[in-house]
Order: C-alpha cells, then sequence, then structure tokens
C-alpha cells in the first residue's frame, strides 16, 4: 500500500529560510547563501519523507515566496512594470513582483482559498506573451533524483492558475481569462516534456479550484486543457490533486473524465461528502489519493476512524489502487513536534504537525497492507480517549454563557449616524482624520527585551520599564507627525492573536511552532484545545498608560474573536461558531474594562473575518451569521461615546460588503492600495455606506515609500465614492513588518496629504 504527501513547509523547523531571505533582502548575505540554505531545507525534507517510507513525494513545492508567483514565473508572465527584459527570472524580478521595489509597488496579494497562506495574484491580459522563463520544478526534480529521491513533480494546475488570476491594469475587468488557455498550454507541454526526459514517472497538477462553485464554461476549461495536454503527458502518471472542500458532482464528473490522468487526490477530512461520490463510481483502473490526514489542524489523526474509512474505500477502488495521502500540503501546519520543549505532555500527545502526519500517513498504509504497527495504534487510541475525557477541556461556566446568547442579536442601541455624532462631539477630529492600524516596527532590541523577559533573564520591572519606553517613543512620533488618533505600537505582543491566547483560558502554545503566512512572514498559530473564557484583563493596562502619554485619543487595540479563531489551530470536537462565541464573551469583557478605563476609541480587528468563508455559496450565510453575530457581541455594551473600529486586510471584500456594513462598526480600515483600489468598485456601484470607512491608502508590505502626491491622489479617488466626513485616512494594515527608515517617510507624506486635502476641500467650500 503507497503513501502520498501533498505538499511541506518549506520554512524549516526554526526558519531556517526566513531568516536566509530577511538577510537577503537588507543585503547581509548572497544569492549563494540563500541557495544553499534552500538546497539544505530541501535535502532535509526529501530524506525525512524518503526515511518514513512515503512512496510519493513532492518536489517543487518548496518556493522562496509563493507557489502561484513561481507558476507566473514559469510562465514568463511579468507585468511590465518590472522591466524583464527575457531570459531565466532571477532573484532581482522575482522578489520585486513579491515585494515591489523602490520605483514600483508589488503585485497584488491575497487569501489563498480559505487559509491564512497569501499568494501573489497575476496580472494578466492579451497581450502577456508567455514565455517559458523559470526552470525551477526541472531542477528541483533533477536536484532530488541526484540525491536518489524520485519525487512527484507538483505544478499548479493551468485552468486554476488562470482561474486565480486577475485582468491587468487597463484590461477590460469583463476578460475571460480562460482565453489565455492556448498560449499557456504550449509552455506547460514544454515543463512536462523535460521532466519526462529527466526521468519523471509522475506529475501532480494542483486544481484547487475544482472544489469552488463553477459553471459549465469553467468546468469545460478542465476538460480542454488535459485533452490538449494528452499526448504530452503521454508515458506519465498523472495526479490531478483537489483540496480544502468536497466536489461538486459536476466537478468530480469533470475530474474523474480528463483525459491522460492516472489519479485523483481528494481532500477527505474537509470533503467528507465527496465520499458519497467516490463510492459511487469510481473509473476502474484509476488510483485514489485518499486525503485522509489532515493538513490544515494540529490534531492527531484518529487512526482507527481513517482505517476504516480506508478500507472502505479499498472496496471500491481496489488495493493496488489506493493510496494514503493528505487532505492538502502540509504548509499550512507546524513543522515538528519534537522541537516543542513546554508542551505539557497530555496536550502533546493530542497532537501531530507536519513530521508525525508524515509518520501517521505511512503508519495507515502500512495498515492497510497488512503491517499495521499494533503499539503506534495503541497509543493513538489513548490519546484520542484521553482527550474526550479531559476535564481541562469543559468549563460548563463559560458553555452556559455562550448557550445564553441564542435569542439575541447584540445590536448597540442607537444608530451609527447618530453615534458618530455624538463621537465627534467628544473627540473632536478633523475631516479626513489619519491613524495608523496599531502595529510600530519591531526593533531588534524591541524583540530582544521580550525575548529576555520570557526567559527570566530580565526582572518584570525592567521589562514594564523598557516597553513605556518604546511607547513614549511612538507616541512622541506620532504627535510630531501629526496623527490624529493615535496607537501605542504594540510593542508588547509579538503577534497580534498570539498575545491574546496567552491570556486566555483553553489555549497552548509552542516555541516553534511556526507557519508560512507569506513570504518570510511567519505566525506561531495558538491551539485552541478547550472552552475559552478570560481570566483577567489584556490590554488595560498598556492603552492606559499610553493614553496618559498624550492629550489626542489613543485607541486600545483587540483582536477580534473571529480573527482568533481563524488564525488559530482550532478544536475540532465542537462546530467553529460554539468557540467563536466563547472567545466573543471574553474580548466583551476586555472592551467594557477598557472603556471603564477611559478608552474613547477602541479597535476590535477582524482581519480575518473573510478568509473563513466557506469555498461554496451555499455555506455564505450561516457562517457570516455567526461570524458578524459574535463581532458585535464584542462590543454591544458600550456607550454611544465609545468608537468601535474594526480593520480588514488582504482579502476580497466586495461580495461580502452587506455583512460588514451588519458588523455595525463605527469605522472600518481595509486594505485597498494593494489590490488596485477595487474596493473602490463596490461603492461606485451604489452601496450606501454611513459608518466611518478607511480605505488604506499605501502598502506597508512593500519597503516603497509612496510620494505625498500619490496618496493625495488615492484620497481622491475615494473621495469620489465616499462622502467626506466618514472617510479617514490610513495605511493599509499594522506595520510591524517595516523599518523606522520606511515609516517615518510614509507616514508624513500620508499626513502630509491629508491636510492638503483638507486645504483644497475648505477652499472649494
Amino acid at each position: 500500500m503507497a503513501s502520498h504527501i501533498v505538499g511541506y513547509p518549506r520554512m524549516g523547523p526554526k526558519r531556517e529560510l526566513k531568516f536566509a531571505l530577511e538577510s537577503f533582502w537588507d543585503k547581509k548575505s548572497s544569492a549563494e547563501d540563500l541557495q544553499k540554505v534552500a538546497a539544505d531545507l530541501r535535502s532535509s525534507i526529501w530524506k525525512q519523507m524518503s526515511d518514513a517510507g512515503i512512496k510519493y513525494i513532492p518536489s517543487n513545492a518548496f518556493s522562496y515566496y509563493d507557489q502561484v508567483l513561481d507558476a507566473t514565473s514559469m510562465l514568463g508572465a511579468v507585468p511590465p512594470r518590472y522591466g524583464w527584459s527575457g531570459g531565466e527570472i532571477g532573484f532581482d524580478t522575482y522578489f520585486s513582483m513579491a515585494r515591489g521595489n523602490a520605483s514600483v509597488p508589488a503585485m497584488e496579494m491575497t487569501k489563498w482559498f480559505d487559509t491564512n497562506y497569501h499568494f501573489i495574484v497575476p496580472e494578466l491580459g492579451p497581450d502577456v506573451n508567455f514565455s517559458y522563463a523559470s526552470h525551477k520544478a526541472v531542477d528541483e526534480y533533477k536536484e532530488a533524483k541526484a540525491l536518489g529521491v524520485n519525487t512527484v513533480p507538483v505544478l499548479i494546475g493551468p485552468v486554476s492558475y488562470l482561474l486565480l488570476s486577475k485582468p491587468a491594469k487597463g484590461v477590460e475587468k469583463t476578460f475571460s481569462l480562460l482565453s489565455l488557455l492556448p498560449k499557456i498550454l504550449p509552455i506547460y507541454k514544454e515543463v512536462i516534456s523535460e521532466l519526462k526526459a529527466a526521468g519523471a514517472s509522475w506529475i501532480q497538477f494542483d486544481e484547487p479550484t475544482l472544489v469552488l462553485d463553477l459553471d459549465s464554461h469553467k468546468l469545460q476549461a478542465f476538460t480542454a486543457a488535459y485533452d490538449d495536454l494528452e499526448s504530452t503527458l503521454s508515458g506519465l502518471n498523472v495526479l490531478i490533486e483537489t483540496y480544502f472542500a468536497d466536489l461538486s458532482a459536476e466537478a468530480y464528473k469533470t475530474l474523474i473524465g480528463l483525459k491522460g490522468v492516472t489519479a485523483y487526490g481528494l481532500d477527505l477530512v474537509r470533503g467528507a461528502q465527496t465520499l458519497d461520490l467516490v463510492k459511487s463510481n469510481f473509473p476502474k483502473g484509476k488510483y485514489l489519493f485518499a486525503g485522509v490526514v489532515d493538513g490544515r489542524n494540529i490534531w492527531a489523526n484518529d487512526l482507527a476512524a481513517s482505517l476504516s474509512t480506508l478500507k472502505e474505500l479499498e472496496a471500491v477502488v481496489g488495493k493496488e489502487n489506493l493510496v494514503v495521502s493528505t487532505s492538502c500540503s502540509l504548509l499550512h501546519t507546524a513543522v515538528d513536534l519534537v522541537n516543542e520543549t513546554k508542551l505539557d505532555d497530555e496536550i502533546k500527545s493530542w497532537l501531530a504537525f507536519a513530521a508525525q502526519k508524515v509518520v501517521e500517513v505511512n503508519a495507515l498504509a502500512k495498515a492497510l497492507a497488512g503491517q499495521k504497527d499494533e503499539a503506534f495504534f495503541s497509543a493513538n487510541a489513548a490519546a484520542q480517549a484521553s482527550r474526550k475525557s479531559s476535564p481541562r477541556v469543559t468549563n460548563e461556566a463559560v458553555q452556559k454563557a455562550a448557550a445564553a446568547l441564542k435569542g439575541s442579536d447584540h445590536r448597540r442601541a442607537t444608530n451609527v449616524s447618530a453615534r458618530l455624532d455624538a463621537q465627534q462631539k467628544k473627540l473632536d477630529l478633523p475631516i479626513l482624520p489619519t491613524t495608523t492600524i496599531g502595529s510600530f516596527p519591531q526593533t531588534l532590541e524591541l524583540r530582544r527585551v521580550r525575548r529576555e523577559f520570557k526567559a527570566n533573564k530580565i526582572s518584570e520591572d525592567d521589562y514594564i520599564k523598557a516597553i513605556k519606553e518604546e511607547i513614549k517613543k511612538v507616541v512622541d512620533l506620532q504627535e510630531e507627525l501629526d496623527i490624529d488618533v493615535l496607537v501605542h505600537g504594540e510593542p508588547e505582543r509579538n503577534d497580534m492573536v498570539e498575545y491574546f491566547g496567552e491570556q486566555l483560558s483553553g489555549f497552548a502554545f509552542t516555541v516553534n511552532g511556526w507557519v508560512q503566512s507569506y513570504g518570510s512572514r511567519c505566525v506561531k498559530p495558538p491551539i485552541i484545545y478547550g472552552d475559552v473564557s478570560r481570566p483577567k484583563p489584556m490590554t488595560v493596562f498598556w492603552s492606559s498608560t499610553a493614553q496618559s502619554m498624550t492629550a489626542r485619543p489613543m485607541k486600545g487595540m483587540l483582536t477580534g474573536p473571529v480573527t482568533i479563531l481563524n488564525w488559530s489551530f482550532v478544536r475540532n470536537d465542537q462546530p467553529r461558531f460554539e468557540t467563536c462565541y466563547q472567545i466573543a464573551l471574553a474580548i466583551k469583557d476586555e472592551v467594557e474594562d477598557l472603556e471603564k478605563a477611559g478608552i474613547n476609541v477602541i479597535q476590535i480587528d477582524e482581519a480575518a473575518l473573510r478568509e473563513g468563508l466557506p469555498l461554496r455559496k451555499s455555506e455564505h450565510a450561516f457562517y457570516l451569521k455567526w461570524a458578524v453575530h459574535s463581532f458585535r457581541i464584542t462590543n454591544c455594551g458600550v456607550q454611544d461615546t465609545t468608537q468601535i473600529h474594526t480593520h480588514m486586510c488582504y482579502s476580497n471584500f466586495n461580495d461580502i460588503i452587506h455583512s460588514i456594513i451588519d458588523m455595525d462598526a463605527d469605522v472600518i480600515t481595509i486594505e485597498n492600495s494593494r489590490s488596485d483600489e477595487k474596493l473602490l468598485s463596490v461603492f461606485r456601484e451604489g452601496v450606501k455606506y454611513g459608518a466611518g470607512i478607511g480605505p488604506g491608502v499605501y502598502d506597508i508590505h512593500s519597503p516603497r515609500i509612496p510620494s505625498t502626491e500619490e496618496i493625495a491622489d488615492r484620497i481622491n479617488k475615494m473621495l469620489a465614492v465616499l462622502e467626506t466626513n466618514i472617510l479617514w485616512v490610513n495605511p493599509d494594515c499594522g506595520l510591524k513588518t517595516r523599518k523606522y527608515a520606511e515609516v517615518k517617510p510614509a507616514l508624513n507624506n500620508m499626513v502630509a496629504a491629508a491636510k492638503l486635502l483638507r486645504t483644497q476641500l475648505a477652499s472649494a467650500k
């Protein structure tokens, strides 16, 4: 019985790639140094899977930034602004597309389906001259082969690549991206031919868009693409991999009808209903790569349950044609539980990170082949039973409070227009008020202070003194820049979710449980293992301290319940909405304590509300109902004069704008600049928004510093569709990933642009 891994984490067990990338970007190391770190990581990953007994090991799953950007490079689809003149795409062009450079902005970045991973969105049009411009897939296959590992090269499938793209600037929005299929397939054929010549016997095409709601025209594109590729693929075993949700009956029928395809990879964790389709109709002689080990979470697999599912499938597809696999790439989980030295043994026994999931996959494959490791299965069963019965998982008081939420929609008593009037009387802000999203640069010194405090190398008094000094520096800078509503810069926080999780019950934390979010940016998601409550105030001391340093309004900074949920590894033993309601009640307590402490502006970030939206439209309404309700629970008890802000970033918001309005926040700041201001189109189309809104005026994920004129131009575009009295001026997102040398001039230009527009508006009256 064979085993397969869809993909694997890239950063390394201790974020080796992250540090190598940042050193290269800062010009502290060479391209050769970066390539050496990457090669060592790839080698260790292939060896680990080979040693574990995995038969189908992926190559080209590694990326220096993002796998979709890798496909863009392979196809030579470089937007003209980067000045690429042909030939093999090097790091300069590649990273300029990802991060921008001193003269041109980066390409748009958005969420990868409903995960917290981000991809770089291809910009395409009828005039793109595609060419084979990156041989990475072939090079990595050869690299693995030279190490004695015969891998399965992984490519983003041609149809998914186009469906995940967008029309380039200046191209009609109605342009059919699928019309480019005949132009990109010749390059795919070149890559396939080179892989065959190099000795590849299998190839994996990731076509995750098959799980979306696709019309017949889009489904037909899959049929057309693989019809065209059939002769080139001859002699290769071809795996089409799907993940993240169920396939519709129509998509499943399309998938199993594709020509030249040997195997189908299905997510049987998030796509459990796909099982019924397989049982009712699976093509004879084809392979099923059964994704029964969860690639999106960190809970140990219920091996007995998975083995039972696999035996059912074995009866349908045949013993020789069933391959045990992960549900999706392990990119979305932490690397190795072995590196966790501070988790207690009970919780640790409930978990499996990527390295452990590889072992689970192989253990299931061996069990199916009659070589069951009884001790391994027995230990797994004991851990499953321990988790179900552990008293630390359940808190009756929390469950009772959450149950009592039913029957109310938890809206504030006064409408937003009246609240904004009351808030303006209290805050006395100018038109086009300026603010930032929350965090300021996290300097090496600041990180050292936090690290030493956690390691008990400095006293609590010394830690508090250092953080207060950092807050004072941030407050003074904002006053010097003449920003209207201030933030304290969040120097006490390494991560916006981790910080709150550490202070809430029902959460556990890792030392090295890092997961890639984009590029070199890694997050360490908390683990929600039990019922959630707030034992004591979490932010009141720091917010009150910051407010005491200025007469200007100081925002209290919180992470919202939906974002905490979506950016955590969530317990899978109860519905997600129940956990979310518990978190909402904990944040509600914090909001009310901040208000009592004299904080008049409170921001409750819901950066991840959109990314949790189910992939199928039939499930949208239920999710949005409980997600928006959870947000309203957090602030339903505050006074009219307390201004509630929220923040969202890096997703497509246009399709949920009415739910955003239904959140009933007083002010929303929202990503806008990196996505070519497509957010504004929803207002051009007639949606009326009466609350305060701050579409981001510049992209903070790029080191580029926008000019005053550029920002003023963006504000003018906003004023064309939004009322002057509701518009705020702010960056796209928090500033923690930037350097002060970038932040100061960018914010200075932002404030100057706001003042310029105020003067122009006043003179126009």
